[in-house]
């Protein structure tokens, strides 16, 4: 890797973001061979030098993320999980790996009570070491470099060192959320030491971020591989940070044995057919496929091509929200711990379900359905995970395709730091409560269980051949920024990065959220009209798309947070 390369690119990124506050580059039709969107425009670049130099779409998402851990810390990392979509052009075959965060062997569904035996408020679990679930995403990256991966594996590391062992530029997004982190990262030793300034103060953009204990460890990974995370050094420091940073109330429960049994699992891809296109994204333990799918599902059946961008058709669209949220809270979770109704994309069942979608008046809240297929009396987990969560999509040279989106969960995860990352605070999208009314919820803790997510890496397909690779981070909101931009794309016609600038409209079975200060907020009164309850807030997406055209390719970035695409 050419050093001065890296050093130049951490100017620029300096130079531009102290003086726009954000970078984007702007989609351009091209015909390249390659192509990469990320959420950091140094992680891009180490992607897209992978690219270069012949590497595959599974090479690059290493080099992508190793870079992300360092860059957008507070978004994703080696502490956390994700999940992949991965395209193989030369089985022509689609598949999906699961990198979550499993809970520990000995939890149960008690986990999340206090003494007295109520479920503790968000903020009090969020905090350390309960919270941290064994990380997936190490193993993760062996995975796909063992399945799918060219370049020699040590080679991926060469901009992720260099950048934690000489520095780079905390970027202005960077320097907003630790100044704007209101859970106590600075009480924390690791962390304090890391972003605060010797007297307390937040270490503002600009500042140049040098993480030596993150080089040893990637050099521990490009040497050794994924086995210092689970069998080795990396996971007794790991459960030691848990330990310390546990109260006696709320003892840390991770073991070696917790880390020694984490496998990634290869599951089905979750596809549904919506008009002439093959909509896949990821099965559970992620909610996200299948909720995308019921409202794509649901509004199939509505002329939305001739509707346009309406307010009618974003009524159809928020109505259909609303009934798909409704069956992710009471059915979705981990299916290898819960049996969940097999019938939640069925072509009837969702006509079923649609046919309840009155053309002039909005339901208040919806209820969940009964799909075929449905097993067991479950209750409802209405809980909404947090945001803190990146996003990229990479087309290689060789037609390989990858969609991955990747999290520690909320903001700087647990808080805690080892071996140079911060360490994930998943089980807090767990339902702290096991059993309402009588009956048990699906998403409660079990030992070893992944806890559900809304992650929606998402790959379209037309003619059985990938066309646009579509994902955001978002926490639970995720489902709606790309349910809502598939229909912008596939039945309006806009091009990617005219789809991810649209202003958001989200409904998880609530009240609909529109995006202030966009487009998407002159549609308040005409919802209103039609009985929706309506609340105007920021919604920071960080959509990331490529559409396959033939020999061309258009990529976009959301101009609301620091992605750029980059290409041959």
């Amino acid at each position: 890797m050419n050093r001065l390369r890296i050093i130049l690119a951490a100017a620029l990124v300096v130079a531009a973001g102290l003086t726009a506050g954000f970078w984007f580059s702007k989609e351009a039709d091209q015909s390249p061979s390659f192509m990469i969107a990320a959420a950091h425009p140094l992680a891009a670049q180490a992607g897209r030098d992978i690219l270069a130099e012949g590497g595959t779409a599974a090479d690059a998402a290493i080099a992508v993320q190793l870079v992300l851990t360092l860059v957008e810390p507070q978004s994703s990392g080696l502490g956390g999980g994700a999940f992949a979509l991965y395209w193989d052009e030369s089985e022509q075959r689609l598949a999906s790996f699961d990198g979550r965060e499993t809970a520990p062997l000995a939890a149960d569904e008690n986990y999340w009570l206090d003494a007295s035996g109520a479920p503790l408020s968000w903020r009090d679990a969020s905090v350390g070491g309960r919270a941290v679930g064994v990380p997936g995403t190490p193993k993760l990256l062996e995975v796909l470099h063992q399945r799918y991966g060219k370049t020699e594996w040590v080679n991926l590391f060469a901009a992720a060192i260099t950048l934690a062992e000489e520095g780079f530029a905390i970027s202005p997004r960077l320097a907003t959320s630790i100044a704007g982190q209101n859970r106590g990262l600075d009480r924390f030793a690791a962390a304090r030491a890391y972003f605060f300034q010797p007297d307390g103060s937040p270490k503002p953009a600009g500042t140049l971020l040098i993480n030596p204990p993150l080089a040893e460890t990637l050099r521990a990974f490009a040497q050794q591989g994924s086995a210092p995370f689970y069998n080795g050094v990396i996971a007794d420091d790991i459960i030691a940070a848990t330990q310390v940073a546990a109260s006696a109330v709320r003892p840390a429960l991770l073991t070696r044995e917790d880390f020694a049994a984490y496998q990634v699992r290869e599951r089905p891809p979750v596809c549904v057919s919506y008009r002439a296109y093959e909509v896949c994204g990821m099965g559970p333990p992620s909610s996200g496929g299948l909720t995308v799918g019921q409202i794509l599902g649901m509004l199939e059946g509505s002329d939305l091509p001739a509707m346009g961008a309406s307010p009618q058709a974003w009524h159809h669209y928020i109505e259909a929200a609303k009934l798909a949220y409704a069956d992710r809270a009471l059915y979705m979770a981990d299916t290898d711990f819960v049996s969940m109704p097999s019938g939640l994309l069925d072509k009837n069942y969702l006509a079923e379900r649609a046919a309840l979608i009155a053309p002039d008046a909005a339901m208040e809240q919806a209820q969940a359905g009964a799909p075929p297929q449905t097993h067991a009396r479950l209750s409802p987990d209405t809980q909404q995970e947090r945001p803190g969560t990146s996003h990229f999509v990479i087309v290689d040279s060789y037609g390989d395709m990858i969609s991955m989106t990747t999290t520690i969960e909320s903001g700087f995860g647990s808080l805690l730091m080892s071996n140079g990352f911060l360490l994930n605070n998943e089980l807090t999208d767990f339902s702290f409560v096991s059993r309402k009314d009588g009956a048990p919820v699906a998403n409660r803790v079990q030992g070893g269980k992944r806890p559900r997510s809304s992650m929606a890496p998402t790959i379209v397909l037309r003619d059985g051949r990938p066309m646009l690779l579509l994902g955001s981070p978002g926490g639970s909101r995720i489902i709606n920024y790309v349910a809502a931009n598939l229909m912008r794309i596939l039945d309006w016609d806009m091009t990617p990065q005219e789809a991810v600038d649209a202003g958001h409209i989200v409904n998880r079975n609530g009240a609909s959220e529109l995006e202030a200060g966009s487009a998407a907020e002159t549609l308040a009164p005409a919802l209103r009209a039609l009985g929706h309850e309506i609340s105007v807030r920021d919604l920071n997406s960080g959509l990331h798309a490529i559409l396959i055209d033939g020999d061309t390719m258009l990529g976009a970035a959301d101009r609301r947070r620091e992605g750029v695409v980059l290409s041959e």
